[in-house]
């Protein structure tokens, strides 16, 4: 494995010299979106500016490309005060949508008691839809948000760009026409346009959301579980209803592993890379994303917890890529914080042809440990034999795995 190293070492290199320059590329675009969200929340003081962007801007930098960022715009609002509605059961399988290339469940209603009085600006018309009801007063509508958000938007824009506080084709508004739960707004870095999904958020502090993972702390400092679970955020999941999201829960896990002594990170990054050098389709339909890799990365800090297992680089990405493996191979890779959620399960997404490229790279790395201009060498590679295959089929049989030393034992099989 010594042998291998200076390859690691030096593909990683490469992947790390880009990184502050991607660094700069995100807080330039982000500058030009916080001076248009400064205007909408000048023209409407019911949505916040969130200045704390280090979370997104450290997943935009370990990524290999450029993808879709998203930036929650706060509403400001006292959320304990409201009530949370669940949806009936058929109501809430109905309403179940992809979103952030997941499924979530937990549709429901964000209700306005009729003693909120301290909610007053959120019963006006454009936010909200009055229903009788012995505790509420009515709903706050999801859509009529968005569609509230939209326009002030562009006038936004249009207000920034006629006083020249953006420059031309610092930012295009062409997708907003989409309709969907996210207003798109495509911004230059000085490189290439990033798209930032723009997406109001309801952020509750008290009875906060319970997830359905036990949460041991194992791997991760001490007490980190029960903080980052703190807090519940909503999102929009459809017109009418509204839904739990675990993407600043999820970024905030990725900061703290970013603070622990290992090649934790550089696993991931050198992952990504691969999986855009080589793994990913032309037309990128059904693909791995650098979210399912970092529930990965997630689920292998958790059950290798031990910092000794971070040490050396390419046995930090073989304890990634067993995981990898065995979710590819079973077609199911649990959402880290909702395991019975399948992040596989994307509408139209088909991940079966990934599985023996993922293995080609476990058998024979190093010919993947170069960029494109250096020509791919095309060497003859084992085969995972059969007996490890039906083992990597366990965990489908039975979760307990998901719970067990049982990725130590494919450790030690793969490498």
């Amino acid at each position: 494995m010594t042998a291998k190293v200076p390859q690691w070492q030096s593909y990683l290199q490469v992947i790390l010299s880009r990184e502050d320059q991607r660094m700069e590329y995100f807080q330039k675009a982000e500058n030009i979106l916080l001076i248009v969200l400064e205007r909408v929340s000048s023209m409407d003081p019911r949505f916040m500016v969130d200045y704390s962007r280090n979370l997104e801007a450290l997943e935009f930098a370990l990524r290999a490309t450029e993808d879709e960022v998203t930036m929650e715009v706060p509403l400001c609002i006292d959320a304990d005060a409201l009530l949370v509605q669940e949806c009936s059961g058929e109501q809430s399988d109905s309403e179940k949508v992809t979103y952030g290339n997941y499924q979530m469940p937990g549709s429901c209603y964000l209700a306005v008691p009729k003693e909120g009085d301290q909610l007053e600006k959120w019963t006006k018309e454009d936010v909200f839809s009055t229903v009788g009801s012995t505790e509420s007063s009515g709903h706050i509508v999801p859509g009529k948000i968005l569609r509230l958000l939209k326009d002030l938007l562009v006038a936004a824009i249009v207000h920034c760009k006629r006083q020249f506080l953006i420059k031309p084709g610092e930012l295009s508004a062409e997708r907003l026409k989409e309709d969907d739960m996210q207003l798109p707004l495509l911004i230059s870095s000085g490189w290439k346009m990033i798209c930032f999904n723009i997406v109001p958020v309801v952020r509750k502090k008290q009875n906060a959301l319970k997830f359905n993972n036990n949460l041991q702390d194992r791997g991760f400092p001490e007490g980190i579980m029960w903080k980052v679970t703190q807090e519940a955020d909503y999102i929009p999941a459809s017109y009418y209803h509204w839904r739990y999201s675990t993407n600043r829960p999820s970024l905030k896990l990725l900061q703290i592993v970013s603070t622990l002594k290992g090649y934790y990170l550089d696993s991931l990054r050198l992952l990504d890379q691969v999986n855009h050098e080589y793994w990913r389709d032309e037309d990128k339909k059904n693909c791995l994303t650098f979210h399912h890799l970092k529930m990965v990365l997630l689920w292998a800090t958790r059950f290798f917890s031990s910092p000794e297992d971070w040490m050396n680089l390419e046995g930090s990405v073989y304890r990634l890529l067993v995981i990898l493996l065995c979710c590819l191979v079973t077609n199911n890779l649990p959402h880290f914080l909702y395991p019975e959620q399948n992040l596989f399960q994307v509408e139209g997404a088909d991940l079966s042809s990934l599985y023996p490229k993922v293995e080609t790279f476990a058998n024979n790395p190093k010919r993947f440990l170069k960029f494109h201009f250096a020509g791919t060498e095309h060497k003859a590679h084992h085969q995972i034999d059969n007996d490890l295959k039906a083992l990597l089929h366990l965990p489908a049989e039975d979760k307990a795995y998901w719970d067990t030393a049982f990725f130590d034992m494919l450790l030690n099989k793969v490498i």
